[in-house]
Parts: C-alpha cells; structure tokens; sequence
C-alpha cells in the first residue's frame, strides 16, 4: 500500500485537528497525500539549483532563474514528508555511509515511496516551522538537517550542528503557485 492509500483508508488515524490542519493546507479538492511543488530558499536567500547532478543553493539572477529547482513534496503525515525534484523524480535522501551522513539525489519516483517501509525512510523529512521559516530534520538520522553553506553555490547537505554558524539550517518554503 502506498502512502496515498494508506491515508485515504485510513482518515481516523487523523484526528479532527488533524484534518483540520491539513485541509487549511492544501487548496481545496486537493487530497494531502498528492505531489506538490515548492519554492525553497534559505534565509540568505539563495535558491537551489542542479550543477553536475548535485544539488546546490546560490544566487541566481536574470536568465539563470529559470535553474532554480522546485521541491517536490509527497505529505506522509502533518508533519513529515518525502523531498524530491524534477517533477518527483528524483529524491532527497539521508545516505550513511560509514560513520559519514550526507544528503543523497536518488533516482525514485516520489510518488512510489511508503512510509512503512523502513528502505524509504532515508526519504522521510520532518518539517518543523519556527515563525516564517522552515527547517527539515531527516527521519532516517534524527538530528541531522538539510542546511547549506554560508558561500555561495555550494552543495546542499545535511549536517548535525543546527546552531552551527557555518551552516544555515533555516529555510523559506512556499508553495509554489
């Protein structure tokens, strides 16, 4: 069963608030568990962007703004999350490798993920907004966040000091209209 289906047969898993919260979420006739993009910026404001098949943030002006990537979300709970770009075709994830963690493009369809199955929970981000801001904490490898590097167009990462000031870990993160 598929994270979609198994929302949909399961509302009462959802409390009242719940699918209160949820519907004041999403634009009407819009079920929770579809995919929908989003414009994602850091609080410097730089944009992520693909070079060389890596994700990066940086500041993209003129022409060049039709780089910026759109994050692909797939809602599993109010909270959580898989992150993908192009369209869902590719996923964010949280790979360990070693004793070493990075953040991971993974050719999936964001749309075949379930959160059941512990193989896809290096997919699962949970989402945790603080004002106008957003941060994103791996369910995989709890304590460790999607962050960027305080230079420009360097790759997107993850990292397990949030309060660290060389990483910024606070994010702007609208639906994308």
């Amino acid at each position: 069963m598929n994270v979609c289906q198994h929302l949909v047969q399961s509302p009462a898993r959802l409390s009242r608030l719940q699918r209160t919260q949820e519907t004041a979420c999403y634009p009407l006739g819009k079920r929770p568990c579809e995919m929908q993009a989003f414009r994602i910026w850091d609080v410097n404001q730089k944009t992520f962007y693909l070079r060389n098949n890596q994700l990066v943030a940086g500041y993209l002006q003129g022409p060049n703004t039709k780089l910026e990537e759109k994050i692909d979300v797939v809602p599993i709970e109010p909270h959580a999350m898989f992150l993908g770009i192009h369209g869902g075709k590719l996923c964010l994830a949280c790979v360990k490798s070693g004793d070493e963690i990075k953040l991971g493009l993974e050719p999936v369809n964001i749309t075949d993920l379930n959160s059941s199955k512990e193989e896809d929970k290096r997919f699962a981000f949970i989402r945790s907004d603080s004002g106008p801001t957003t941060s994103f904490e791996s369910a995989a490898c709890p304590g460790w966040f999607l962050c960027t590097a305080l230079e420009t167009d360097q790759p997107v990462g993850l990292t397990n000091t949030p309060q660290d000031a060389v990483q910024v870990t606070k994010f702007y993160f609208q639906q994308d209209q």
